[in-house]
Order: structure tokens, then sequence, then C-alpha cells
């Protein structure tokens, strides 16, 4: 089920915590949210969610608009909040049992979800216990657990890694994706690992409005520009070696990365290479190539480049 988000804007007071954002998420598809603390992400998705008025524009699930029929968009939605919202003294069965009547589950259907969540979720040697009893880990499980029990279509998770051990995050990790390939998710992080790992797209939302939309790759290469290219160059003098690769046409700038070897950090001109043009002055000069490779730029750099300004 597609989310259609449309010149999305909210306020408090003078201060647009969302601006005039537009996006679309499809089936089967994980989008993560990433942006830095206070750039908008956790308002737009309980905007989406439908717990929280918002000024202008306009939010569809499959066809029906928030404003319109939000009863019908709610109970297509799974929403598990940042801050997991669990009754800590009842049971893991009482309490899924309770938000299985809440979402008005038939009661000849609620046993049967109840024992597919615990499958699902990994709950099973757990399920016994109050939840006040459990890890953090498996609090994220129940809560998981909670947003998934009335088969939505649509999953909104806000930050539904914080606070786990790495062990768990991977967990939690697996479980989406897994998830993931049935349902619209869209799952919010300033984690920039957790994000690449676990989402198909990634949008990078900055001071209310998108800055970046695609996928990690995508994202990469629209930032790098120029190709960078890491070469070590063994044979020659340093300074001559230096002096050869300034000369080069296609060759932007070149620096000296290590003054113990003859390792050189080659920016190439706009829309031009440079592999083939320093392999021909190697040959002519005797000199070889011992490295040469690629400078991938980071998910941190872009987002630093695009959250920073």
């Amino acid at each position: 089920m597609d989310i259609v988000v449309e010149n999305l804007t909210k306020s408090y007071g003078t201060q647009k915590a969302v601006d005039n954002i537009s996006f679309k998420v499809h089936t089967g598809e994980v989008l993560g949210f990433l942006g830095p603390n206070g750039a908008g992400k956790t308002t737009t998705m309980r905007a989406i969610a439908c717990s929280l008025d918002h000024d202008e524009g306009k939010i569809s699930i499959g066809g029906n608009t928030t404003a319109e029929n939000p009863n019908l968009v709610k109970s297509r939605i799974g929403y598990l909040p940042e801050h997991n919202p669990l009754y800590t003294d009842m049971d893991i069965i009482d309490y899924l049992q309770f938000v299985a009547r809440l979402h008005n589950l038939p009661k000849e259907k609620i046993e049967g979800r109840i024992a597919e969540m615990i499958q699902v979720c990994g709950l099973e040697a757990e399920k016994h216990k109050k939840i006040n009893e459990l890890s953090k880990g498996y609090r994220q499980r129940v809560g998981l657990a909670q947003a998934l029990i009335h088969d939505p279509e649509v999953l909104i998770l806000d930050e539904p890694t914080t606070g786990l051990d790495p062990n768990q995050i991977v967990e939690i990790r697996e479980l989406i994706r897994k998830i993931g390939r049935e349902k619209t998710v869209i799952l919010s992080s300033h984690i920039l690992a957790e994000v690449e790992a676990t989402c198909d797209r990634i949008m990078i939302i900055s001071k209310g409005k998108i800055v970046a939309d695609g996928s990690s790759e995508e994202l990469r290469k629209k930032s790098e520009g120029n190709e960078i290219l890491n070469v070590q160059i063994e044979g020659g003098d340093k300074n001559t070696v230096y002096d050869a690769l300034k000369k080069l046409e296609t060759v932007e700038m070149a620096d000296i990365k290590n003054t113990d070897k003859t390792i050189y950090e080659i920016q190439s001109k706009e829309g031009q290479a440079s592999a083939k043009a320093i392999f021909d002055m190697c040959v002519k000069n005797n000199w070889y190539i011992a490295q040469l490779s690629p400078i991938e730029t980071k998910l941190e750099d872009v987002f630093r480049e695009l959250t920073m300004n």
C-alpha cells in the first residue's frame, strides 16, 4: 500500500518543524528517514500515523487521505513511537490481547494472531513473562508485535533500535527487513549505519526539508562529484612523480598523502577519468603502480555535507 505525502507543513509557533515536503513510499519498500535531532523526522511520521494534525498539505494511504478518512487510515497503520508505550505490569500475552481488542480484531482470530506475532517477533522463550521483566531488546520486540497485531499494510517505526546492544540491533534489523518484504515501512534514525543496513531507500531531512532522496549508493554518487583515486607509484623520485601527475590533462589535483610512502590522492577534472593517463605515464617512465583504487564517499560524509549548513 503506497504512502503519498504532498506539500506537508507543520509549525510550532514561528518554527517550521516540517516545511512543504513531498514524497512517495511504495509497497515492499523500506524507507529510512535520516536526519539530526530536531530535523522533522518524528513530526512527519506522527502526521502520517494520524497522531498529529498538520497545518498544510495532504497525506494519503492507499488512496485514502488522513483528513477525510482518519479512522480507516489508522486501521491500516502499525506505529511504534520512539518511546515504546508498553503497560509494563502486564504479561506479554495479556498485553497483546488488549491491543488486539483495541484494534477490533474478531475474538476468534485473536489467539491465532497472538501466536503468530510471538513467533514472528521471536518472543517464544519470554511469552509468559511480565513486560517489566524483559530486557530492552525484548521490549522492542513486544512493541513491534503490538504494531503488527492487526496485520497493517503500513508500518511506521520511530528510532526502533534506540538503547539496544549490538546483538539486539542486528536481530531487530533482520526482523524489520523480513517484514518489509510484504509491507510498506518507514523507519527513522540518526544512526547512519542502521539506516544503510536496513533500508532500500534513504531520505535525508534537515531543518524540516528533504535534502536528499535515493539509495545509499545513489546518494554517494551524487555527492562524489569528480573522481578521486588513491594511487601508489613506485620506482621514481617522489617529487618527480608528483610533478608528472600534476601535468596530466585529466588531473585536477594531486597530493602526497603520506610522506613516508609514494601514495597520492588524485582528483580528476569534472567528467573525466585519470586511470589510463596514470598508467600510460608510469609505462613511459618505467615506474609501476602498486595501488590504484577509487575513494568511495562515505554516507557519513554525505550526511554531514547536507545537514551542517
